[in-house]
């Protein structure tokens, strides 16, 4: 099996997943407790209004009807209407996901490169002072929950130390750039206005830190004992034997097979940063999806909660399927598994 036999195996089984999931989120909207018209349209709704909502989102069909047409509205990115926004669905998840993807970005590449680094540092100084102060920090990242690492990073740099701003997406004297991608640093090079770009960034950088810092530490823990395992490799020792520099071992023979499963740990924690993020969008005033979704959940509004389960379901798979890319290049055994 190739590697484009093996992409294409894969997004084959993705869309299988996504389905699957399209149509258990269905059934959660339907199954929970409550008459859908009636959260929709509040406890003062007249009965007619009710009825007309109910011929209007086919409520009054059967559930395999109702999913066709949920199912039709989705393909054509209408999620019907939120009750929250009173816009429709897809226009609140146009506006608000740019702010996540644009910290979870951030949050990915803080993630991918520091875990790297500090696994290759921790496996070069392997039992030092260094590597058990590494290690007492990894063990900290993993044990402490984002949230509490956002709470200390706030009081820190919010009050304590005010070098960097901490809330909200600008400074109250900067204007936003326009609406090119909705990411205002890349909106903001787009349009040629520096100086919001490095505002942006800056109001990114600590959000960014406490949604990465645990998965970090733990890929970085990853990297470290495979690089360790690894090092004492035949082929390895036999490079050294030969005078190759060990520079050129460490990163060219000993790092990639090292990386493929710290590769797959990455994939699972840059995946659940979208959804891990309410918390952080939250305590920063992050006007993100993940806020959204999170105020739709305690408002009770289905399509909205749909809707956003639904993006977060797709990203998860797209990641999902990058991570099986890159650990199949890493490790071709995986992607000839099923050759002769």
């Amino acid at each position: 099996m190739n590697l484009k036999k093996f992409i294409i195996h894969r997004i084959l089984l993705s869309i299988v997943v996504i389905f699957g999931l399209s149509i258990v989120i269905f059934s959660i909207a339907r199954i929970v407790p409550g008459d859908p018209a009636r959260m929709a349209l509040g406890a003062t709704a007249t009965k007619e209004a009710l009825e007309n909502f109910k011929i209007e989102n086919h409520l009054n069909e059967p559930l395999p009807v109702q999913y066709i047409y949920w199912i039709a509205g989705v393909l054509h990115g209408d999620f019907g209407k939120s009750t929250t926004t009173d816009r429709a669905v897809a226009k609140d998840i146009i506006q608000f996901l740019p702010a996540t993807v644009e910290v979870v970005f951030f949050s990915t590449l803080l993630l991918i490169f520091g875990s790297i680094l500090i696994g290759k540092l921790a496996a070069k100084h392997k039992d030092t002072v260094l590597d058990g102060i590494l290690r007492v920090f990894s063990y900290a990242g993993v044990a402490m929950p984002g949230f509490v690492v956002a709470i200390l990073l706030l009081l820190l740099f919010g009050y304590v130390w005010q070098v960097i701003p901490v809330l909200g997406r600008l400074s109250p004297n900067m204007t936003p750039p326009s609406h090119i991608t909705g990411l205002y640093v890349l909106d903001a090079l787009l349009t040629g206005k520096p100086a919001v770009a490095w505002n942006a960034f800056l109001h990114i950088l600590i959000p960014a830190v406490s949604l990465a810092l645990g998965g970090m530490f733990q890929d970085a823990r990853l990297v470290r004992n495979a690089m360790v395992e690894n090092s004492s490799k035949d082929y390895l020792v036999a490079m050294k034997g030969y005078g190759i520099p060990e520079k050129v071992i460490n990163n060219k023979y000993l790092l990639k097979p090292s990386l493929i499963p710290a590769v797959s740990c990455m994939g699972m924690d840059i995946a659940s940063l979208m959804g891990n993020a309410f918390l952080i969008e939250t305590i920063f005033s992050w006007p993100g999806i993940s806020k959204y979704g999170l105020s739709a959940m305690l408002a009770k509004d289905l399509n909205a909660i749909s809707g956003v389960i639904m993006v977060f379901g797709i990203v998860f798979v797209i990641v999902n399927i990058i991570v099986d890319i890159v650990v199949a290049y890493l490790d071709p055994r995986i992607r000839l598994g099923g050759g002769n």
